[in-house]
């Protein structure tokens, strides 16, 4: 396990990847203390790719979920009512 600084790592990253590729562990370090750990990622299994339409039929949308909302329904959702002193649209 080879450790080395953290300029030495700057400078010499690429032949450090290198050995990590070959199995080998490098701990960086800062100011002689070890801060990190650089070591060969284990593989993971290829994830296999899922079907389309799994869900088909398991959900169901409904007919007016595209619908206008209405007025009031707007002014819940923008938090603004028009009897409000701040609506521009105040008449008070």
């Amino acid at each position: 396990m080879a450790v080395v600084n953290i300029h030495q790592a700057k400078a010499h990253m690429s032949e450090l990847l290198d050995a990590v590729e070959r199995g080998e562990t490098v701990v960086i370090a800062r100011r002689n203390k070890p801060v990190a750990e650089l070591r060969p990622v284990t593989q993971a299994p290829p994830a296999t790719r899922r079907p389309i339409g799994l869900a088909q039929g398991m959900i169901e949308i409904a007919p007016d979920a595209f619908a206008p909302m209405s007025e009031d329904e707007l002014a819940d959702w923008y938090d603004i009512r028009p009897d409000d002193p701040l609506h521009p649209d105040c008449k008070a």
